[in-house]
């Protein structure tokens, strides 16, 4: 299944991109679209899976009335997972995006970039 997401950045730049399976097709300003298919989309999804099927452990963890320090533990251990898949996304993101955009001139795509990292390490 294929969705088109359009962004409009603060700027007035409009990004639209399309999500197939594993397929992307992105279009930064309406000049250049570019495809491309991530090599770890496969590992990311089980990593989310994973980290979705331990939140409801923790959750069953806190309704059962478990000690908190252990739902601390277990808490932090979900926390750096999905950190580790945001690397993941980011290098897949970087080796693929970012070097079209570069290769195009699409700069950007480089201050997209640099405000996901920012919210991402918030």
């Amino acid at each position: 299944m294929k969705e088109t997401h359009v962004h409009v950045l603060e700027d007035g730049t409009v990004l639209e991109h399309t999500h197939g399976e594993q397929e992307h097709v992105h279009t930064h300003d309406g000049t250049h679209p570019h495809h491309h298919s991530h090599a770890q989309t496969k590992a990311v999804l089980n990593r989310l899976s994973r980290a979705i099927g331990h939140m409801e452990s923790i959750k069953r963890m806190v309704e059962e009335g478990r000690d908190c320090s252990e739902v601390l533990i277990q808490l932090s251990a979900v926390k750096s997972a999905i950190n580790n898949t945001g690397k993941i996304i980011l290098q897949d993101h970087i080796e693929h995006c970012i070097v079209d955009a570069v290769e195009h001139g699409d700069r950007d795509a480089i201050k997209e970039l640099e405000k996901a990292i920012d919210r991402f390490m918030k």
